[in-house]
């Protein structure tokens, strides 16, 4: 099992490639992947479901719990997009390395086209919705993360070998402080 800080914590916008990214770079760097929305679907069935039986409050509880197992289980975590909005998870950050990963309006479209999220369905434009969302939370994002990649251009696996290259401390030696917010772009 890892420790607390060796963990590295994938948070950002839904269609941001969290869970790609984090699976390879998990496997690069040798350590286990978690999935909060896998935990959460595993433990609770589809989070569709969820949402239309039980609500979101339900599905942001659940998530908590994902949350509290996957930093316990260290190495890489991917957190579903608005676990960082409970106050309790953000503090919970704190004593890890925290990864943005960002992608524009343009290029999410294709990733979360015939999505079945429950954050963007309805009879208004889904990249409308997606873009409020990602707005709303982006300050919180911005704060918690310690460095930022862009998935919108190249291929996903030049972000995992620049998330992997910072890990290890092998890429810009002022991203891997985390003292200084510097965006990546891939």
């Amino acid at each position: 099992m890892t420790s607390r800080s060796d963990a590295v914590v994938l948070i950002g916008p839904m269609g941001a490639g969290k869970t790609s990214i984090g699976k390879k770079a998990a496997r690069a760097l040798g350590v286990p992947f978690f999935d909060t929305d896998a935990a959460v679907v595993r433990d609770h069935g589809p989070i569709e479901q969820l949402f239309v039986e039980r609500g979101e409050a339900h599905f942001r509880a659940a998530e908590r719990a994902a949350v509290i197992e996957g930093l316990a289980t260290g190495g890489v975590i991917s957190l579903g997009g608005g676990a960082v909005l409970n106050p309790e998870t953000r503090a919970d950050l704190a004593g890890h390395r925290v990864v943005l990963l960002t992608v524009s309006p343009r290029v999410v479209a294709g990733r979360v086209r015939d999505s079945n999220r429950p954050l963007l369905q309805g009879g208004d434009d889904a990249i409308e919705r997606w873009t409020a969302i990602f707005e709303e939370r982006r300050p919180v994002y911005e704060e918690l993360a310690d460095v930022t990649f862009d998935t919108s251009t190249g291929p996903l696996q030049d972000v995992v070998d620049a998330l992997v290259a910072w890990v290890r401390g092998t890429a810009d030696p002022m991203a891997a402080t985390g003292d200084e917010h510097k965006e990546h772009t891939a």
